[in-house]
């Protein structure tokens, strides 16, 4: 073998290694698109129906060029496949399945062919390079990461990252943030996709994650786990919320991620392009966490809807606007941190709606009962709010009323019961007239109010009603967008649960023999073990 051959062949080693540490890739797998290239190279001179394979030496850079044929009871394609009687002629041991290998002499790859080879080896190349940015960069979601700007694309900016390159969308920006070619900058990795032009990496500066990140770098007690971020919540470029949580009784939390003269947050700040950052306790206590996260202002009450999903929040007259916050940030920002809905008040609107409230509901005595104005102020202030409430309550909590005895308490509940009687016949005549038949309005657990809302609504035959799902008569919630969305019940202003709600459509399809006493009782089960294991998984705070 003369020495230029072997120089030749010692070159495709050569060349290998060299693009394998250019792009960061196995060698082998340069070696092998060589192989592969090759082999495509020989097939064009050969004939594209062989299957010839190429194989080069890992040592010594060596060539090989063979034939490869599969040994088969009956030749379908003579090209790659032959018969056990001829293999044994080549190889006496052949059985079915063998594969039989011819080496071919080697050949003086023409320019076509050799230009072919070199687009199969870039291209193998560069999937080997896409594959391994892709596993690199995979899982290293959720991390921040620098890079250099290498250009900016309709207001998109371009990073490289030394080893792949990613996009920031403008979306992702910080408001009012400007990049120019070779600034540094830092993000946090939103996805990485893998897509036919290769692997996608998406970085945001604008995530809450990045804030929180960042954070965990300058605070050693939050990267050791001693301090827990339990909740962020971003305007980018203008304000943040962040509620922190200390394992550690004597750590304060707050101060910590404070640091000495305000330290650390403050390089917080700065790489957020001058972000006010809102610093919070978090306590499991919702109430508390909720009067924590609208700093600075001042909370005086907090009324919860647990079913809804909102808290209604008190202020002094003067601390409205600022727990509104400019263009409602404040509560906005306090909202996302809890995952709760606020709805603010002043101290005045709450006076003026409970007195109005007030009013209202010593009018609805005074008419239903014909009552003089005193008594019915005395019953709503005591708690009554219901012509109910006052026809079936304990006659004991009547005569604890100042001023009642017993044949007060009596006669009055006379007269609830009397107004409630009129009040229901009335109903059921007008549910009879929008066609509610027999069979509904007989159906026990539903009041003649209720019927003439079903009524108004079509539903006007117990089939009708055995038809309707639990959250179209107790109402609930769904998500839509990410955002919590009420969904109004037909019998909803009743009071009626999801759960009574479900007991009665279940009654329903059980009278009319669509279902049998098993499946009612296996439903009711499934309702009770649901309710006791959402009850200990259910977080406080809600998530945000």
């Amino acid at each position: 073998m003369s020495p230029t051959v072997t120089a030749n062949k010692l070159e495709l080693l050569q060349i290998a290694d060299a693009v394998a540490r250019e792009k960061l890739i196995d060698p082998a797998l340069v070696i092998e698109a060589m192989e592969d290239s090759l082999a495509r190279a020989a097939k064009g001179r050969f004939g594209a129906e062989y299957d010839i394979r190429a194989h080069i030496d890992r040592k010594s850079g060596q060539l090989t060029l063979t034939r490869v044929r599969t040994v088969v009871e009956e030749v379908e394609n003579p090209f790659t496949e032959i018969t056990r009687e001829d293999a044994r002629r080549i190889r006496p041991d052949a059985e079915i399945g063998t594969e039989i290998v011819d080496e071919l002499p080697q050949l003086d790859f023409g320019r076509i062919a050799a230009q072919s080879a070199k687009q199969v080896i870039v291209q193998k190349v560069r999937e080997a390079e896409r594959a391994r940015q892709y596993e690199e960069y995979k899982d290293r979601v959720g991390t921040i990461v620098n890079g250099v700007v290498k250009r900016v694309e309709y207001g998109n900016v371009i990073v490289d990252l030394g080893r792949a390159e990613a996009v920031i969308r403008r979306d992702q920006l910080i408001p009012r943030e400007a990049y120019r070619i070779g600034d540094r900058v830092r993000a946090w990795v939103k996805d990485v996709r893998q897509e036919t032009r290769g692997p996608q990496i998406f970085l945001s500066r604008t995530a809450p994650e990045f804030m929180a990140e960042l954070f965990k770098m300058e605070v050693p007690e939050i990267y050791d786990g001693i301090i827990e971020i339990k909740a962020v919540a971003r305007d980018p470029g203008s304000r943040a919320k962040i509620a922190v949580l200390s394992h550690d009784s004597s750590i304060d939390p707050v101060g910590a991620c404070v640091g000495m003269r305000g330290s650390r947050v403050q390089a917080v700040v700065a790489e957020l392009q001058g972000e006010k950052i809102d610093i919070i306790p978090w306590t499991a206590d919702i109430p508390t966490f909720l009067v924590n996260a609208l700093q600075p202002a001042e909370v005086t009450k907090v009324v919860m809807d647990e079913d809804a999903g909102r808290i209604e929040v008190v202020v002094p007259d003067d601390q409205l606007s600022l727990a509104i916050g400019r263009r409602g940030q404040n509560v906005r920002l306090a909202s996302q941190l809890t995952g709760w809905q606020i709805d603010i008040l002043t101290e005045a609107e709450e006076s003026e709606r409970r007195q109005a409230e007030f009013a209202e509901r010593s009018k609805m005595f005074m008419e239903a009962m014909n009552v003089d104005e005193m008594v019915a102020q005395l019953l709503v202030a005591e708690g009554f709010t219901s012509l109910e409430e006052v026809a079936y309550v304990d006659r004991e909590e009547l005569l604890s009323i100042d001023g009642f005895d017993e044949e007060t308490a009596e006669e009055l509940q006379a007269r609830a019961r009397e107004s409630l009687e009129e009040i229901n016949a009335q109903a059921l005549e007008r549910a009879r007239e929008l066609g509610v038949q027999d069979d509904l309005a007989e159906f026990p657990g539903l009041t003649p109010q209720m019927l003439v809302v079903l009524g108004e609504q079509g539903i006007k035959t117990l089939e009708d009603f055995a038809t309707c799902a639990d959250w179209e008569l107790a109402g609930g919630y769904s998500v839509v967008d990410g955002k919590r969305v009420k969904d109004e019940g037909l019998l909803e202003a009743f009071d009626l649960t999801l759960e009574e709600a479900r007991a009665l459509v279940m009654s329903a399809r059980l009278a009319l023999g669509w279902v049998s006493e098993e499946d009612v009782l296996a439903q009711a089960a499934a309702d009770a073990e649901a309710a006791a294991e959402e009850a200990a998984d259910d977080p406080a705070p809600r998530p945000a």
